[in-house]
C-alpha cells in the first residue's frame, strides 16, 4: 500500500499540546511588561466610551488568600472585557494601609519597647510594614494575570488620600455632622479601642443567665398597686451580663404591656404576665397567685432599690422592651446600651461607665475596683447571694458581638467619641432614598441588605484611640476638655498633610503652635490652653474616601464609579462607609452598581479553617496547575453565591481546559500556511464554513452578553460548549478531510482556513479576559500578518470583531441538518457496536426523503457526504425506505439506511470509491486525490 502521508496537508503547529502553565505564565507576564500590553489594551478602547470599575483597597498585611485572587480575577476579567468591548476601562489597584492590625502587629515586634517610644516612630515602623506587605501582595497579584496601574497604585498612606480624608472629615465638620459626645460603643478591651459595626463580629459565646429582685420601698407603692406591700414586693428582672449589675440605674418597662403583681410564699413580685408562666417554671414556683393587674405605664416612677448598693433605680417606660425573653422588666444601665442609654438621655440618669480601657472596674467601685468584666461576674453573682438578691442562674448560649481582628468578646462601655450623626442633615434619609433610587445592586438582595443596616445603625463612631492612621483634627481645651475646629482651618491643615513627606505625621510632629491658630480662646471657658486631639479615625472612614482621593484625583478614574466590586461583608464595610461619606459631603452615591460576590469554601461547603486544615491558598493551585486554572474556576462559578473549591473541582477545570488548548492547537495548526490574501469573500465561502462562522458569532455575542452582565459562568460554559460541542465534535470533525485532503491551495482549502482564522479571532478574543495566558500564547503563534501586526490580544477590539449572521430561513435549515446528522450517527452506531464497520467511513448512507426535505438538503449547497462523514451519501423517496430504516417522530420527513461501503478504501483519504485506478501512477487512489497528486 502506497503511502501518501507526505501529501496531505497535516496540521502543523509550534504550539504545544502540553501547557506547561506553571513556567510558560511567569515568562508571560515578563513578555506583557516588556510590550506594555496593559498600556496597549487600553489605548486600543474608548471608542464607546469610559468605563471605571473602582477597586476597592485590600488590607496591607498578609499573604493574599484565595478570597481575594478570586476578587481581584474577577475585577480583571470585567476590566479586561470592557476594554476588549470598545470602552477605555483602567484599573487602578489600590491598598488600605492604616489601622489595628498592623499596628498590633508593630507591638508585638517591638514588645516592651512600643510604650517608650513616641507617636511619630511607631508611625514609621508601620508605614515600612505596610509597604512590605504591598510589595509582596502586589507580586502575588500580578502572578494571577491581573494587569493594571501596579507601579502607581493608591495607597490610603499616601500624602495625597491622608489629605483627601481629612478634608472629608472637615466637610462633615463644617457641615455641622459631626459630634463628640459620651455615648456606649464597642469596645475591644484586648485591642484597647472603640469599634464601629462594621468591626464587630457575632459568634456564639456562653454567658451566665441570673434573674435578679429588686425590692421596692417606696411608699408611692400603694397608689400604683393597692394590695401590695412595701417592703415584701420586688421588681425582677434578667439579664445575661452580671457585671452590669454596680452600673444599673433603672428598670425598663414597656408602657403598653400588661404587669403582673403576683403572691408568692407571703412574697409579692412585679413582672410582665405575658411572661409569668415561663419565669415561674424557672424559678420553681408552685401556684402563682396574681394579685392584680396594671399597665406599664402607671408604674413609671416608682422607685426601687438597687440590689447591691444604696441608691435607687426608678422604674422607667420604653418601647424597646420586649416579651421574647427575660421577664418584662429590663436592667437598665445606661452606660452599657444603646437603648439604656436613650432611657438615659430621656429621663436624666448618670451615663455610669466607672471602667478603663482594659475593661478593669475603677477601685472607686465598691465589691469589685481592679476587675475586669468577666472576672466580676462570679463575684456580682456571689454578692447577690449575699443580698438575698438572686432569684435563680443558669448559663446561656447566644450570639455575642466579638473584635473582628482579635476574635475576643467585646462590651458596651460609655465613653467619650467622636461620631457622625445618622439622623443630623437626613443622612440616613438620603442614603435610605439612594439605595433604593440611585444604585444598582448585584445580586438584587444586596439591595435590602444595606438597607436594613443604614436603617437601623446607629450614629457612626468615627474615633479609635490607636496610633497608626488619620488624626481627628481637633483642639480640646486643657481647661474645660471642649473640643474646637474650624472649617478653613482643616482644610489649611490637610494642604499641609499634602505637603509632607509622610502625610499625616505632620500632626504628631509638628510644634503645637505651627498647629494651634495665634491667639485661639477656649469659646467655652475663655481660656487659651490646647492639646491636640489624639483618637485617629475610623480605619472604614479611611476607605470610605477613596472616591475623593482617587476617583476624583486619578486621570484614570471618574466620579462617580461605574461599579464597586467586593465581597458580601462589605455591605457594612466598603459598600457602607463609602455610600455615607459620599452623600455626606457631596449628596450623591459614589457608585452606580454595587456588585457582591461570596466567600471561598471546600468542596463541602465549609468555611475554610487552618484548624480544620481545608484552607488552600493560592501559591499551592499556581504551583500545581497554574494561575490560568484559577482563572477558569473564577469564570466557571457563579460567584454571586459561596463558592466551592477542592482537588476534584480543579481536577474538572484541569480537563475543561485541556479541551479548549487543544481546539486552539487545532486551528493554529492549520493556519500555518495561510495568510489574509488567501482568504474567500464570505460570500464565495463553503455553505458550512458560513454555518460554522455564524455558530461561532452567535456564541461570541453570548459570552460579550454575558461579561457585560457579569455573568462570567455563562462566558465558561459557552466556551466550553463551543470548544467540544460545535467545534471539536461536529465542524472541526468535519472539516478534517477537506483540510487535509484537498489541494493546498484550492478554493475548498482557503475557504476552510478563512474560517479557522475568524474562528481563531473570536475564540482567543471571548476568552482573553478569562484565560488570559493562553489566549495570548494562542494569539502570539499566528503570524504577524493574521495579527495585523497588533501586538497583544488585548488591543484588539470587539467592534472590529468578523461576526456574521446567516438569514433566518438559513440558520433554521442548517438546523433541521444537523437533526438529520444526529439520526444518522445512531443509525450506525449499532453496525459499529457490532464490530461489522470501524468507522463511519466504512458505511454507505441512504437518505430516504420526502419533497420538503430534499429540497432541504440539496438546498444548502454542500457537501452532505462530507457533512455525514460516510463513504457514499445517496437521497431516495421516502416511501421507498424499507422497514429497518431509521426514523424518528422529531426529525420528520427522512429515514436513514446504513450499509457497508462499496468499493475500495483510498490509501490517501480513506474514502471508499468505486473509481479507484483512474491513473496509472496512482491506483490506490480515488479520483479526487488522484486529481490533487498529479495537480
Amino acid at each position: 500500500m502506497s503511502d501518501y502521508k507526505n501529501t496531505l496537508n497535516l496540521p502543523e503547529t509550534k504550539f504545544p499540546m502540553k501547557a506547561n502553565l506553571t513556567q510558560r505564565e511567569p515568562e508571560m507576564l515578563r513578555h506583557w511588561e516588556s510590550i506594555g500590553a496593559y498600556e496597549a489594551m487600553v489605548a486600543a478602547g474608548g471608542e464607546k466610551g469610559t468605563f471605571v470599575l473602582h477597586d476597592g483597597p485590600p488590607y496591607a498585611n498578609g499573604h493574599i488568600h484565595l478570597g481575594t485572587a478570586l476578587n481581584k480575577i474577577i475585577k480583571d476579567i470585567i476590566v479586561k472585557s470592557r476594554n476588549m468591548q470598545g470602552f477605555r476601562a483602567e484599573y487602578v489597584p489600590g491598598w488600605d494601609c492604616h489601622g489595628l492590625p498592623i499596628e498590633l502587629k508593630v507591638e508585638q515586634e517591638l514588645s516592651e519597647k512600643k510604650k517608650d517610644l513616641p507617636a511619630k516612630v511607631v508611625r514609621r515602623l508601620c508605614r515600612e510594614y505596610a509597604a512590605k506587605w504591598i510589595t509582596t501582595q502586589r507580586k502575588e497579584f500580578k502572578r494571577l494575570g491581573v494587569m493594571g496601574e501596579w507601579e502607581k497604585p493608591y495607597l490610603s498612606m499616601d500624602p495625597s488620600y491622608e489629605a483627601a480624608t481629612a478634608r472629608e472629615l472637615g466637610n462633615f465638620m463644617a457641615a455641622g455632622s459631626v459630634v463628640r459626645s459620651k455615648k456606649p460603643i464597642h469596645w475591644c478591651a484586648s485591642c484597647r479601642t472603640a469599634l464601629a459595626e462594621a468591626e464587630v463580629e457575632y459568634y456564639d459565646h456562653t454567658s451566665p443567665s441570673i434573674y435578679v429582685r429588686f425590692p421596692v420601698t417606696d411608699p408611692a407603692l400603694k397608689s400604683k398597686l393597692p394590695k401590695a406591700e412595701a417592703g415584701k414586693t420586688w421588681l425582677v428582672i434578667w439579664t445575661t451580663t452580671p457585671w452590669t449589675i454596680p452600673d444599673n440605674m433603672a428598670v425598663c418597662l414597656h408602657p403598653e404591656f400588661d404587669y403582673a403583681l403576683v403572691a408568692v410564699e407571703g412574697h409579692h413580685y412585679i413582672l410582665a404576665e405575658g411572661l409569668l408562666d415561663e419565669c415561674s417554671k424557672a424559678f420553681g414556683w408552685i401556684s402563682p397567685t396574681i394579685v392584680s393587674m396594671v399597665k406599664g405605664a402607671a408604674l413609671e416612677g416608682l422607685q426601687a432599690k438597687h440590689p447591691i448598693y444604696d441608691r435607687p433605680s426608678p422604674v422607667v417606660l420604653g418601647d424597646h422592651v420586649t416579651l421574647d425573653a427575660g421577664t418584662g422588666c429590663v436592667h437598665t444601665a445606661p452606660g452599657h446600651g444603646r437603648e439604656d442609654y436613650d432611657m438615659g438621655l430621656k429621663y436624666g440618669l448618670e451615663i455610669y461607665s466607672p471602667m478603663d480601657d482594659n475593661g478593669r472596674f475603677y477601685d472607686t467601685v465598691e465589691f469589685f475596683g481592679g476587675k475586669t468584666i468577666f472576672e466580676a461576674n462570679p463575684l456580682v453573682i456571689e454578692k447577690l447571694l449575699e443580698t438575698g438578691s438572686l432569684i435563680t442562674q443558669g448559663k446561656v448560649r447566644h450570639s455575642y458581638p466579638h473584635c473582628w481582628r482579635c476574635k475576643e468578646p467585646v462590651f458596651f462601655r460609655a465613653t467619650t467619641q467622636w461620631f457622625i450623626s445618622m439622623d443630623k442633615n437626613k443622612l440616613r434619609a438620603r442614603a435610605l432614598e439612594a439605595i433604593r433610587n440611585d444604585v444598582r445592586w448585584i445580586p438584587a438582595w444586596g439591595e435590602e441588605r444595606i438597607y436594613s443596616m443604614i436603617e437601623h445603625r446607629p450614629d457612626w463612631c468615627i474615633s479609635r484611640q490607636r496610633t497608626w492612621g488619620v488624626p481627628i483634627t481637633a483642639l480640646l481645651c486643657e481647661g474645660c476638655g471642649e473640643a474646637w475646629h474650624s472649617h478653613e482651618w482643616t482644610k489649611s491643615l490637610a494642604e499641609r498633610f499634602a505637603a509632607h513627606p509622610t502625610g499625616c505625621d505632620y500632626w504628631f510632629e509638628a510644634p503645637l503652635e505651627d498647629i494651634v491658630p495665634q491667639g485661639l480662646k477656649c469659646p467655652s471657658c475663655g481660656q487659651q490652653r490646647w492639646k491636640r486631639e489624639t483618637d485617629i479615625l475610623d480605619v472604614w472612614f479611611d476607605s470610605g474616601t477613596s472616591f475623593a482621593a482617587v476617583l476624583e484625583q486619578r486621570k484614570e478614574c471618574r466620579f462617580p464609579a461605574d461599579l464597586y466590586l467586593e465581597g458580601s461583608d462589605q455591605h457594612r464595610g466598603w459598600f457602607h462607609s463609602s455610600l455615607l461619606v459620599s452623600l455626606g459631603t457631596r449628596n450623591v452615591p459614589p457608585y452606580k452598581s454595587v456588585l457582591t460576590h461570596g466567600y471561598v469554601v471546600d468542596g463541602e461547603g465549609r468555611k475554610m479553617s487552618k484548624s480544620v486544615g481545608n484552607v488552600v491558598a493560592p501559591e499551592e493551585v499556581i504551583a500545581k496547575y497554574g494561575a490560568e486554572i484559577l482563572r477558569m474556576w473564577v469564570a466557571s462559578v457563579d460567584y454571586r453565591e459561596d463558592v466551592r473549591i477542592s482537588e476534584e473541582i480543579l481536577h474538572r477545570q484541569v480537563d475543561a481546559y485541556r479541551r479548549i488548548r487543544n481546539t486552539c492547537r487545532y486551528l493554529l495548526g492549520n493556519l500555518g500556511d495561510f495568510t489574509p490574501e488567501d482568504a474567500i469573500p464570505f460570500a464565495e465561502m463553503d455553505p458550512l464554513d458560513r454555518f460554522a462562522l455564524e455558530v461561532v458569532s452567535r456564541a461570541y455575542k453570548e459570552v460579550e452578553s454575558a461579561f457585560t452582565d457579569y455573568e462570567f459562568h455563562r462566558v465558561f460554559h459557552t466556551l466550553h460548549n463551543l470548544c467540544v460541542t460545535d467545534l471539536s465534535a461536529f465542524y472541526l470533525d468535519v472539516l478534517k478531510d477537506r483540510l487535509y485532503a484537498s489541494g493546498k491551495t484550492s478554493k475548498e482549502r482557503r475557504s476552510a482556513q478563512t474560517a479557522l482564522w475568524r474562528i481563531v479571532q473570536l475564540l482567543t478574543s471571548a476568552m482573553a479576559p478569562v484565560l488570559s495566558f493562553t489566549a495570548e500564547e494562542v494569539f502570539q503563534h499566528l503570524s504577524q500578518e493574521l495579527r495585523h501586526d497588533v501586538k497583544t490580544i488585548f488591543a484588539l477590539s470587539g467592534t472590529d470583531m468578523p461576526l456574521v449572521t446567516l438569514p433566518e430561513e438559513e440558520r433554521k435549515r442548517w438546523e433541521t441538518l444537523l437533526a438529520v446528522r444526529s439520526l444518522v450517527t445512531a443509525a450506525i452506531e449499532p453496525l459499529r457496536k457490532a464490530g461489522e464497520i470501524g468507522h463511519a467511513l466504512d458505511t454507505c448512507v441512504t437518505l430516504f426523503v420526502d419533497a420538503p426535505m430534499r429540497t432541504l438538503l440539496e438546498g444548502l449547497g454542500t457537501d452532505l457526504r462530507a457533512l455525514f462523514i460516510v463513504s457514499q451519501l445517496a437521497l431516495q423517496p421516502l416511501e421507498s425506505a424499507p422497514a429497518d430504516a431509521l426514523c424518528d417522530e422529531l426529525v420528520p420527513g427522512v429515514a436513514v439506511g446504513v450499509g457497508k461501503a462499496q468499493g475500495a478504501k483510498c490509501s490517501r483519504c480513506w474514502i471508499y470509491s468505486t473509481e479507484l485506478g483512474t491513473h496509472p501512477e496512482h491506483p490506490e487512489a480515488c479520483p479526487r486525490c488522484t486529481k490533487v497528486l498529479v495537480g
